[in-house]
């Protein structure tokens, strides 16, 4: 009996820069294993009757293919998270944490039954999310300014002049903010920049450059550190996975 297709969808949350995204996984032998790429971000995930933190990555995340549960959750831009959860970016780093252990057990059992009650457990999800950003406030500015400057390709010096913000200064910000210094998230970013521009067919060397890298060769070496694997392999399984299950993008997370 040929595998049922595992089915992804994503859309634009109504919190600014977050996304909400679903994985629907059938009943049945499991799928290839994947890896998750750092991407900067932390995602709130609603799995198996539990509220699991994603926090942020600095390599490549193997997710177990024996995980066959269902997935509802909220993807949080770099900085974002760690203002609504009270807890530094930096203690979650390369972590998967149930929110109960970060919250009080009571507090969070009553939010997992809430989500678990929906018609909608992802727009559950998001109206949680939306109405504790209401109550915490946005991210501190300064942080914001700093992700959206190495997004756009910013050097790290060039962005510390910027905010207005010595070396040390924005390292324990953005250790906070991120879970990493501004030097590695600035990695990330052109990574995950450079591989949206392969993805849309640009060749290595070009994407490489527009990326920000000094050349292909650049762009390989980081591939190998964040991602663990190279553009080729990593493509291929991206085209395995159109072939057979729908593909899970490089920022989406499961639990375990």
């Amino acid at each position: 009996m040929p595998r049922e297709h595992q089915r992804y969808q994503e859309r634009p949350s109504r919190l600014a820069g977050a996304v909400v995204w679903t994985l629907d996984v059938p009943p049945g032998p499991p799928g290839p294993a994947r890896s998750v790429l750092p991407d900067g971000c932390m995602d709130l995930i609603w799995s198996a009757g539990r509220l699991v933190v994603a926090g942020p990555d600095t390599h490549a995340f193997r997710v177990d293919p024996r995980n066959r549960a269902s997935c509802a959750a909220i993807r949080f831009p770099p900085g974002t998270a760690p203002v609504l959860l009270g807890v530094p970016a930096h203690e979650l780093r390369d972590h998967r944490v149930e929110l109960a252990d970060l919250w009080s057990r009571g507090a969070v059992g009553g939010l997992v039954d809430r989500i678990g009650r929906a018609a909608d457990p992802a727009a559950a999800l998001e109206d949680y999310a939306l109405a504790l950003a209401a109550e915490t406030g946005p991210p501190d500015p300064l942080t914001a300014a700093v992700a959206d400057r190495l997004r756009r390709g910013g050097s790290v010096a060039a962005t510390a002049a910027e905010v207005g913000l010595g070396a040390r200064q924005l390292h324990r910000r953005s250790l906070a903010a991120f879970g990493y210094g501004p030097k590695t998230l600035a990695r990330i970013l052109r990574l995950q920049r450079a591989l949206s521009l392969v993805r849309a067919g640009v060749p290595y060397a070009e994407a490489a450059g527009a990326a920000g890298c000094v050349d292909q060769a650049h762009l390989a070496r980081e591939m190998r550190a964040l991602a663990g694997t190279t553009l080729g392999a990593y493509l291929s399984a991206g085209d395995a996975e159109a072939n057979s299950d729908t593909p899970q993008p490089s920022g989406s997370r499961t639990t375990a």
